[in-house]
């Protein structure tokens, strides 16, 4: 017997393009991508079109991109292996307008510093981006690496939080 579960989706309008954020039916937000972002989402026939479950969230993103919001605080639900959730977590701790290097990561999860690019292969694999700020990881020499979403938008959110020089 299979478990029939609804997933509900829906677009939101950003700076950055427009969103697809999807939500269990318990209501917590499941994934956000942007337009041509690696391995992204993919809305299903069988998903349920329904802005209702985001208001929340769509409220804190205008919020975040209008400087009137640096942290979310909207229940999520991602599901990977025990280390992409460990990962995924400390992501969480990164704070706006801060940035973290893939060996302090793997340092703050346990993993060895030869475990670095199985971090950055979960950092790539967060379905939560915005919102779980991997855009804030940066390499150990300070230079911009990988970014699932593009790294224009990368530039563009650490811009916006104030790492980088506006232009």
């Amino acid at each position: 017997m299979t478990l029939m579960t609804t997933t509900y989706w829906t677009h939101v309008d950003s700076p950055l393009g427009p969103l697809l954020l999807t939500a269990a039916p318990s209501g917590e937000l499941t994934s956000l991508t942007v337009p041509g972002q690696k391995k992204a989402t993919v809305v299903r026939d069988d998903w349920t079109h329904d802005p209702g479950p985001f208001r929340e969230a769509e409220r804190q993103l205008a919020a975040y991109f209008a400087g009137d919001l640096k942290e979310f605080r909207l229940p999520t639900r991602a599901v990977g292996t025990p280390f992409r959730e460990k990962v995924w977590a400390a992501l969480d701790d990164v704070p706006y307008g801060g940035t973290v290097t893939y060996g302090e990561i793997a340092a703050r999860v346990g993993a060895p510093r030869a475990a670095v690019r199985a971090v950055g292969g979960a950092i790539g694999a967060n379905p939560l981006l915005i919102v779980r700020p991997c855009h804030r990881v940066i390499g150990a020499d300070g230079s911009l690496t990988g970014y699932a979403g593009g790294l224009e938008r990368k530039v563009r959110l650490l811009t916006h939080e104030g790492v980088l020089p506006r232009a």
